[in-house]
């Protein structure tokens, strides 16, 4: 068994005001912890990935495929495979929650605008 907490994520910015950590990871799927400063956006893109999370605590607003879609703890969500997805704090709080990507996710290209785009082939 592996265990890993939130505190040995090991978080990383990964783009301004956005931190992602790495949590168990198997052979077929991987948790992310991730947190999103107020007043932050997670950039705009898609992955071949199935993602699915959960809201632990802040607000953060989906931008999905042109719609927002407004998350809040306790909220599950999924964005299935290629969906255009990114994110905005617009709160006084860090929204923090968990992402399970299937399969397993490296490091994303966030932090030039034209890879964030283009992350995976669509």
């Amino acid at each position: 068994m592996e265990r890993i907490s939130t505190e040995g994520a090991g978080m990383e910015e990964v783009a301004e005001g956005v931190s992602l950590g790495d949590l168990a990871t198997g052979e077929r799927a991987g948790m992310k912890y991730w947190r999103v400063e107020p007043g932050a956006t997670l950039p705009a893109h898609r992955h071949d990935h199935e993602q699915i999370g959960y809201m632990i605590s802040g607000e953060l607003v989906a931008l999905v495929e042109g719609e927002e879609v407004l998350l809040e703890p306790g909220d599950s969500y999924r964005f299935s495979s290629n969906e255009h997805h990114g994110a905005e704090n617009r709160g006084d709080e860090p929204a923090v929650g968990v992402g399970i990507l299937a399969p397993p996710r490296g490091k994303p290209a966030w932090g030039d605008s034209q890879t964030a785009e283009a992350d995976t082939p669509r």
